[in-house]
């Protein structure tokens, strides 16, 4: 089962360019950050979850189709002890399980191929789990390593490098393969030990907390909110400084729902970027007229983005994506 990332289609084009040049044109003051390095974030940002995202739609498509560690297998007949390696469902990537050792483990090495047009990827991600424990056991935990896991966007040769660990649970139980047949599944993603390393040499330290639910309704739906409370604010999916060294904390302020049957587009959610004195507000899967979109798909769905920046004085545009 593979999946498509969240965020990459609309917050990249959105939060990364419009409002800046919207901003400008609005003489909105921030006095604490540069237009180029709100960009730069927002950039970094998009393509740090979008990335993670990728990761673990990655992690999901290999745990379904291995009978070591799932209870079923997509290819019967194939090897199922020792160390071997299995075909891989990943484009740009081959993989490897290995049965013989304590924990298990299943290797995913990406091989700069750019099957995605947009990136090219190199690395290891290498998922984890105790003999005896199958992912499809409810309350299941798998650590999938990330370790140099570098990505360049082949537009201007920009790269970020991810390393560092993150526990998935199965919170519900059950496998993605069976989805049709089940109300719903529930997968966590937790890190706090993730390092990000930009091309300018900055190297910053992220934290990840996240929940996916997986049901099923005409094709897969993916609703995906953040788990993580700072005392003030709750569902925070990732937190941590970026590469100019300032706090942030994005926020799932409603699920971000993707629909398979809507071209696994973003049909709804709302999420924010926070920073000191900077609030970047973005809406999705809104009608021409700025009301949430209910029923079938439309042809054309819209965002709303509001900037708040210093004085608390903003800026407001709404576009179809």
């Amino acid at each position: 089962m593979k999946l498509k990332s969240l965020y990459l289609p609309v917050i990249a084009i959105t939060i990364a360019g419009l409002v800046f040049a919207c901003k400008k044109s609005n003489n909105v003051d921030n006095s604490y950050t540069s237009d180029a390095d709100l960009q730069t974030q927002s950039d970094d940002q998009t393509r740090v979850s979008s990335e993670t995202d990728d990761v673990t739609n990655d992690v999901n498509t290999m745990l379904a189709a291995q009978t070591s560690v799932t209870g079923s297998s997509i290819a019967p007949g194939v090897q199922t002890t020792g160390a071997y390696a299995v075909t891989s469902l990943i484009c740009d990537a081959s993989v490897m399980v290995d049965t013989t050792v304590n924990p298990r483990t299943i290797t995913i090495t990406y091989n700069g191929g750019s099957c995605g047009l947009t990136r090219t990827r190199t690395g290891v991600v290498v998922i984890s789990m105790k003999p005896g424990v199958r992912w499809s056991d409810k309350g299941a935990t798998i650590t999938v390593s990330l370790q140099n896991l570098k990505i360049t966007r082949i537009s201007d040769g920009k790269t970020i490098t991810l390393n560092g660990t993150h526990l998935y649970t199965n919170v519900s139980g059950g496998s993605l393969i069976n989805l049709a047949n089940l109300t719903s599944i529930i997968h966590t993603v937790t890190s706090d030990d993730m390092t990000v390393s930009f091309d300018d040499g900055a190297k910053r330290s992220w934290h990840v907390a996240r929940q996916r639910m997986y049901t099923y309704s005409n094709g897969i739906v993916v609703t995906e909110s953040g788990t993580h409370t700072d005392g003030a604010t709750d569902g925070i999916t990732e937190w941590g400084s970026n590469r100019f060294g300032n706090a942030f904390e994005t926020v799932i302020s409603t699920p971000v729902v993707v629909k398979q049957s809507c071209s696994f587009r973003i049909t709804a959610g709302e999420v924010k970027i926070i920073r000191p004195a900077v609030t970047l507000d973005l809406t999705l899967g809104l009608d021409g007229n700025g009301a949430p979109v209910t029923g079938e798909c439309p042809l054309i769905l819209y965002f709303k983005l509001v900037y708040t920046g210093a004085g608390g004085k903003s800026v407001t545009l709404s576009l179809p994506y």
